[in-house]
């Protein structure tokens, strides 16, 4: 699994630094969390800051985990990463110096499947990463299951509808319709759902 992974690394631009002592601890920092996680045999694709250049980037590199390494003010870097993973969500890791974890319950809405604060160590580098991909792919199957109840919730919806035309304008039972919108979904070929939508969009145009 871990050499299969494909991460990116947010790291802190040194140039905002405001001291160049911090900017040193900064680089040392990002460095340990390098070397960790190639010791770890995890295949980092890139090193990134968190500029306006970020949602391009990952675009490109189609990473399987992002790791954002924010040694203070977490919640800026947060909201660079959670725009740029907006059109497509995939799991962050955030390791940081920063004891405000009052944002945590917003970083994880966002998608922070982990938020590890003074935690870098390159030994524990690997269990987190495991258990954010599982929390994160729990988290998908999940959302996929949600979607899709939405999606037969409506579908059925639209067939209720559609039925109810054929009762109306045909004076067929409800289980007449429904054949009948069976019928026509299996000789041509298509989901019961297309026929209802089209007979509710023909119903509407007609009036």
């Amino acid at each position: 699994m871990t050499q299969s992974l494909r991460i990116v690394v947010i790291v802190p631009d040194p140039l905002l630094a405001d001291e160049q002592e911090h900017a040193e601890q900064q680089l040392e920092r990002s460095r340990s969390l390098r070397m960790g996680l190639l010791e770890a045999q995890y295949d980092v694709v890139a090193t990134l800051p968190a500029d306006v250049f970020l949602h391009e980037r990952i675009a490109q590199l189609h990473p399987d985990l992002i790791i954002v390494d924010a040694e203070s003010e977490a919640r800026d870097a947060l909201e660079h990463v959670v725009m740029a993973t907006r059109g497509e969500r995939r799991p962050i890791v955030l390791f940081t110096n920063d004891p405000d974890t009052t944002h945590v319950p917003d970083a994880v809405a966002a998608g922070v499947c982990a938020y590890i604060v003074e935690g870098l160590s390159p030994q524990r580098i690997r269990p987190i990463l495991q258990v954010a991909m599982a929390r994160f792919q729990h988290e998908q199957s999940l959302r996929a299951e949600l979607q899709n109840a939405r999606d037969e919730l409506k579908d059925r919806k639209t067939i209720d509808r559609a039925k109810g035309i054929l009762m109306q304008r045909q004076a067929l039972s409800e289980k007449e319709a429904y054949d009948r919108l069976r019928k026509l979904a299996m000789d041509k070929g298509v989901k019961m759902v297309q026929i209802a939508q089209r007979m509710i969009d023909a119903a509407e145009l007609l009036g």
